[in-house]
């Protein structure tokens, strides 16, 4: 992995605070690889370092950090449900999915949610320090591969990554049907038209269903 053999020179903009980072990979080697570089530049700390998901929710529920970097591919709880977890728990946490997944999928679910940054693995030391210090800055980094296909979404669609039942779902609310009415055309629970309806407030970053319907219509997701 590129991140034993650590430079001693790597560039990064200067933080006047100290920028703990939480390192949640099952790969024994990458994981203490990741911690010494962490732990070797001026600035960064590694605060704490998991091989599960499961015990780093437990440890940052307590104990958050400024930067999490979280593989995708983890035994139990996979990195983007943890994610999706951590995000419910603690809003100021920055997360960076480090991973070896590159495909559109594993992006953008774990862009909705609601990891900060997506790196692959062979990320050079350098750029990751950089990465972590620009997270902590309000940025999103990303991996040149990654933000291509990021950017090749937005100029194909405007539809922010709902599912097929999600879609249909907001069409109905559109429409002006009842959590009832939608149980009844689409042949589900209330209960299941409820989760759907929480998971596209989620996506589309609204809270209520004025605003979901509003969003929408004017971005064009339901015509």
């Amino acid at each position: 992995m590129p991140y034993v053999n650590t430079p001693q020179h790597v560039s990064r903009l200067a933080s006047d605070h100290m920028i703990s980072v939480c390192i949640v990979e099952d790969d024994p080697d990458i994981r203490e690889s990741l911690a010494i570089l962490i732990d070797g530049m001026p600035g960064f700390s590694c605060k704490q370092k998991f091989e599960s998901a499961e015990e780093a929710l437990k440890d940052i529920a307590i104990n958050p950090p400024d930067v999490v970097l979280m593989d995708i591919q983890l035994p139990g709880i996979n990195g983007i449900e943890a994610v999706r977890r951590l995000r419910d728990r603690n809003s100021e946490v920055d997360i960076i999915m480090l991973t070896v997944h590159e495909d559109e999928d594993s992006v953008f679910q774990s862009l909705c949610a609601g990891a900060s940054g997506y790196l692959p693995k062979n990320t050079p030391p350098a750029k990751l320090l950089d990465a972590i210090s620009e997270v902590r800055r309000g940025g999103s980094p990303m991996g040149a591969n990654i933000a291509r296909l990021v950017v090749k979404s937005f100029q194909t669609t405007h539809d922010p990554m709902l599912s097929e039942r999600e879609y249909g779902v907001l069409d109905r609310l559109c429409k002006g049907d009842s959590y009832k009415e939608i149980a009844e055309r689409l042949f589900i629970s209330e209960e299941t038209v409820r989760s759907h309806i929480k998971n596209i407030y989620r996506k589309l970053e609204v809270h209520s269903k004025a605003e979901a319907v509003a969003k929408a219509l004017h971005s064009k997701i339901i015509r």
